[in-house]
């Protein structure tokens, strides 16, 4: 007995207090909603019961609705739901002393949509509506949970005392459920408690002394360099997911460290981050980055899908488990990058712990880039050590969820903003009236003697600035006069060029383990720019004889836009006699991919009917803004699968732009221009008439609309002669009214006749003979939203929720991936037949701006 007290007391003398005490909140609501009894979850840390939810509904005839396959879910939790078509609320008395105590409360969230047992009026699969709390913030807008389930987590500002409310608003026709609720009080230490630094471009316009008022969402929470950690390891109940599917970088780049010792808590408890977590670490493996790497360079990167223009929380743990080399004064020091900019430069742990084992963690605030792509790695400093780039424990990220009062106070000051310029418009417009139109003649001809003299793929005679004749690129000379895109080439901000030396970098040279497809115009890699920035970067050869037009059009097209449904240029480099193009990367491949042939097959999964209508929405919303939201029109010429890429949550870009040209100028119904574009989804209108309209892009879209829909090339020679052309022999069918017969039997089972044939009768009006009996592309968008509206309203039910199917597996805690790379690159596109026209005439070669091809697998 001596014994074990000398033990505890020399426990009590080297560890801190704080890590001997367990975190237990001073309240806590746990509600299994619309169950009849409690569920527990002894095996929880520490154990918890969730209670039957009644006594604290606001209204009492809120519906509970019950699951018809309780089997075929793995936690009792989902067995039942409370879900109504009407606005409901729940209330917590929170107690007067833990309100004041507190700055934030813990609130989970779980959603499960099953399938209801009869009887039941309400669709939770189809439901859709808006979380909000304290009627000050509202948490979630427009949401309709996976069928997967998912477990959204909130840290919510305490507001003093009082009862804590939760609203569920449905949206109009719509309905709204919860399964369970957790509320409690977070830890004091859990959130800003320490220093946050600004990161990215705008750091100084962050007001971080207000985000303490604001709500938080954890969107990412991740166990780096080790296995998952659940509910049950973890005294907040969290999980922490492992980091690998948000790796990038070649294999091996990274290595795997772990320590058996105790970790150190020195300035807080294990309610930050459990021990398991900082137990375990991925390390740069520098050793692999090979005798040539430049220190500075050599970095792991871990990427996230994030909300363009949103700020987020992130928060990095660290370990160093050997603070201090044993053989000489050597201590951990690299980088540590976050939102594509330096977050801490020359990171040492020592400046911070003085002790081995110790936990630690840095606080970093960013703002999305536009690309949407958040990204954080650590890597070699110039001060590193030989072998040292660094190591990363945890990872949260947080997004921001400002109160609805700062909300409304900022558009009420845009309103007056807007109040202002309307008033001093109408005074300056009556002045300036009489000039304008006396302008308007003169900028019309102007117009339209440019758009005669320099269409966009003819080039001026004038080289390129960076032309080198010596290497054998030379321009052909141009026959017309004018501008064309060599002027506008050398407008183009050189804030969009990137130095070789650094692309070479990003892909290992151009290594061959980073080629992911082929065409045309030459190679495409993946890689990753210094920052971290995941890139896909187009590569000329030295022998591709059409380039050179395109490189500039690219350029010049992608330069002028962005728009959330068109990919974005990231940079070009045309040092050393090369022309190299990057993008954006996106990690979800073509949407052809996604079309033709099983998995077994090595093709991406199938699309569902309500993804693959989404895709389409997405493209056309592309579309019409390029052909209407730019002040000039733009036509794309090359609209087909290949070139309309997914990215995270299988958001749908339009890519390739290398064809594209800017449309008829004021008071014209076309451009003359020589024929371009890709068989079976060519307009044969052009190509008889070569006069170009933005209807061209709609027959192109129409002819992807039945590729969507039936899931087969667009040309196929190996088929009976009345089947090779898709769009005659989709059409003939669809007149007939059998769609059964030739849409995709993968999706026949959930989808809706009326959603079907309104798709099928916009795809058909796409390809009309001539363009204007077509719709526009705002005409189509708003027949395939309504498409979305038909399948969404009148399926109560997808086909196999009652098999049992669905929901065999826990929903992922808090956190669910948006972003899964793969083994499969993002530009598997393309098909051997795929051939362009590149003049009136038929050439038999790959389109030029065509990302890749099937070759390049």
């Amino acid at each position: 007995m001596a014994v074990l007290v000398l033990v505890l007391v020399l426990l009590a003398t080297f560890l801190p207090s704080t890590a001997l005490a367990a975190f237990s909140p001073a309240f806590s609501f746990f509600l299994a909603c619309g169950a009849g009894s409690t569920v527990t979850f002894p095996r929880d840390s520490p154990a918890r019961n969730f209670t039957p939810d009644d006594g604290y509904l606001t209204t009492k005839s809120v519906p509970a609705v019950t699951n018809a396959n309780p089997n075929s879910v793995a936690s009792p939790l989902y067995d039942a739901a409370r879900a109504s078509s009407s606005a409901f609320s729940y209330r917590f008395p929170v107690p007067d002393s833990a309100g004041q105590q507190a700055a934030f409360f813990v609130l989970r969230l779980h959603f499960f949509p099953f399938s209801p047992a009869s009887p039941s009026t309400v669709s939770l699969s189809s439901a859709r509506f808006a979380v909000s709390v304290q009627d000050a913030y509202t948490l979630l807008s427009s949401f309709s949970p996976p069928n997967a389930g998912v477990v959204k987590e909130f840290f919510v500002p305490a507001g003093g005392s009082g009862d804590f409310s939760v609203t569920f608003t449905p949206a109009s026709g719509s309905a709204a459920f919860i399964n369970a609720v957790e509320l409690f009080p977070a830890p004091a230490e859990l959130l800003w408690n320490g220093s946050v630094t600004p990161v990215g471009v705008g750091a100084a316009a962050l007001n971080i002394a207000a985000w303490p008022k604001d709500a938080l969402e954890t969107v990412y929470r991740l166990n780096v360099g080790g296995p998952e950690v659940t509910k049950e390891n973890d005294t907040l109940w969290r999980t922490w997911l492992p980091d690998d599917p948000f790796l990038f970088g070649p294999a091996g780049s990274s290595m795997l460290q772990n320590t058996t010792t105790q970790i150190v808590y020195a300035t807080y408890t294990k309610e930050l981050a459990p021990d398991v977590v900082y137990k375990t670490q991925r390390a740069a493996n520098v050793s692999a980055a090979g005798a040539g790497a430049v220190p500075p360079r050599f970095n792991v990167t871990w990427t996230f899908s994030a909300e363009p223009g949103s700020n987020y929380l992130v928060r990095l743990h660290f370990c160093d488990y050997e603070l201090l080399s044993s053989v000489v004064a050597v201590v951990s020091v690299f980088n540590v990058f976050v939102a594509q900019s330096m977050g801490t430069q020359d990171f040492t742990p020592t400046q911070f712990e003085t002790q081995a084992n110790t936990a630690l963690y840095m606080d970093y605030a960013a703002t999305a880039p536009i690309s949407g792509n958040l990204t954080v790695s650590i890597g070699m400093s110039a001060k590193s050590g030989t072998g040292e780039g660094g190591f990363l424990n945890g990872l949260e990220i947080m997004k921001v969820r400002p109160s609805d009062s700062s909300l409304a106070a900022g558009s009420h000051g845009s309103r007056n903003k807007r109040v202002l310029i309307t008033a001093l418009s109408a005074v300056l417009g009556a002045s300036v009236l009489a000039s304008a139109a006396l302008c308007l003649f003169f900028v019309v001809r102007r117009k339209r003697r440019m758009a005669r003299a320099a269409p966009l793929e003819k080039e001026s005679s004038k080289p390129l600035p960076w032309s080198q004749e010596s290497s054998g690129w030379v321009l052909e000379p141009s026959s017309r006069s004018g501008e064309g895109t060599t002027g506008a080439m050398q407008r183009v901000s050189t804030q969009l060029h990137i130095p070789l030396e650094e692309l070479r970098s990003a892909t290992d040279n151009f290594h061959e383990r980073n080629l992911i497809g082929v065409g045309g115009f030459g190679n495409v890699y993946r890689g990753a720019l210094r920052d971290g920035t995941r890139v896909a970067v187009k590569r000329a050869t030295r022998a591709s004889k059409q380039g050179l037009p395109e490189f500039q059009t690219e350029i010049v097209v992608l330069s002028r836009i962005r728009h959330r449904h068109l990919v974005s240029l990231i940079g070009y480099c045309n040092e050393q006699a090369e022309m190299i193009l990057v993008y954006e990367y996106m990690e979800k491949g073509t949407l052809r991919s996604h079309l033709y042939g099983p998995d077994s097959d090595g093709a991406a999964a199938p699309l569902s009917w309500k993804q693959r209508l989404e895709v389409c929405i997405g493209a056309a919303r592309g579309l019409h803004y390029l052909h209407t939201g730019y002040s000039e029109n733009i036509i794309h010429r090359d609209v087909k699968s290949t070139n309309i890429l997914l990215g995270d949550g299988f958001i749908a870009k339009v890519a390739d732009f290398g064809l594209s040209r800017i449309g008829p100028s004021f008071g014209e119904t076309h451009v003359s221009t020589a024929v371009k574009g890709s068989f079976g989804y060519l307009d044969p209108e052009y190509f008889k008439t070569q006069q170009l309209t933005d209807r061209s892009d709609v027959y192109s879209f129409g002819v992807v609309l039945f590729e969507v829909l039936c899931a087969r090339p667009v040309i196929d020679q190996a088929l009976e002669r009345d089947q090779i052309n898709l769009a005659e022999w989709a059409v003939g069918w669809q007149r007939r009214g059998q769609l059964d017969r030739i849409a995709d039997p993968r999706i026949l089972g959930e989808v809706n006749e009326n959603s079907l044939r309104k798709f099928a009768e916009t795809a058909e009006r796409c390809l009309a003979d001539y363009g204007q009996e077509r719709p526009s592309m705002a005409d189509v968008l708003w027949n395939l939203e309504y498409c979305l509206q038909l399948q969404e309203t009148h399926v109560r039910r997808d086909a196999f929720e009652d098999s049992g199917a669905v929901g065999a597996q826990f929903p992922e805690d808090v956190v669910v991936p948006r972003w899964v790379p793969s083994s499969t690159s993002f530009m598997t596109t393309g098909d051997p037949d795929d051939t362009a026209v590149t003049d009136v005439g038929v050439v038999n070669s790959k389109v030029f701006s065509q990302l890749s091809s099937g070759e390049g697998r």
